[in-house]
């Protein structure tokens, strides 16, 4: 579903080179369910923008779902961005001037897709996370696990190839941020594929299976933390050009 190889991300400005990802190579299978950990400035973010197609990479070769996109313009990328990945964000991103239902159908308006096919799309993903009942309410009314919900949900109406999740239950307490991993479980016992960044290695631990990324790399976490336990504190380079 998602391989990159050898992939490298470099912020530049007039003094300073600063690696964001080097050398970063990471293979996602169809159906996985992958945590991805690391210390804060460790690539987490960048990595998850460039999964995601949000953001251009300097080098390396990036496949999603079998198709090579590093070469791809900003137009290409947005139609493969809108067909195949969901995206749920820690601050939710809800309009706060729609209601549930209408929140939901609004990445269906960008395929150009029917007001009835939206509205079913959108009713069926708001019964799969349990708040068919909400449609009509405003993110307002909701509490922030119930807007979690809302984000997946809207997600999951685009019937994404790829879930991408970024600290899903950064803003929830711990009882909502059961039951949304709850949920993300759920979602990934039918199939789904999802990559979650988290700080949280308790909820890390329900993934499938765990990445740690250390100075915008892969590492095998175990096998570095013997020689060095310091690595987990670990930052993005910054180098200094000649």
């Amino acid at each position: 579903m998602l391989h990159m190889q050898s992939l490298a991300k470099v912020y530049r400005t007039e003094m300073v080179e600063t690696y964001a990802l080097r050398n970063f190579n990471l293979e996602v299978k169809a159906g996985e369910f992958v945590a991805v950990t690391g210390p804060s400035g460790s690539g987490k973010t960048t990595f998850l923008t460039i999964a995601g197609l949000l953001e251009a990479f300097s080098g390396g070769r990036y496949e999603l779902d079998g198709v090579d996109v590093s070469a791809m313009d900003d137009d290409a990328r947005s139609r493969i961005r809108n067909q195949k990945i969901g995206f749920i964000f820690q601050a939710f991103n809800l309009i706060p001037d729609l209601n549930v239902l209408d929140n939901i159908e609004v990445p269906l308006r960008y395929r150009g897709m029917g007001a009835a096919e939206r509205k079913k799309r959108a009713t069926e993903a708001l019964a799969r996370v349990g708040l068919s009942a909400r449609a009509k309410h405003y993110p307002a009314e909701l509490s922030g696990g119930q807007q979690q919900r809302v984000a997946i949900a809207r997600a999951l109406a685009g019937e994404p190839k790829l879930l991408l999740a970024d600290e899903p239950t950064g803003n929830l307490d711990s009882s909502m941020a059961r039951s949304v991993m709850d949920l993300l479980e759920e979602l990934h016992r039918d199939g789904a594929t999802i990559v979650m960044v988290t700080h949280d290695m308790q909820l890390a631990a329900r993934a499938q299976r765990n990445v740690h990324v250390i100075d915008g790399q892969v590492v095998d976490l175990a096998a570095e933390l013997r020689m060095d336990p310091a690595l987990l504190q670990g930052q993005s380079q910054a180098v200094q050009m000649p």
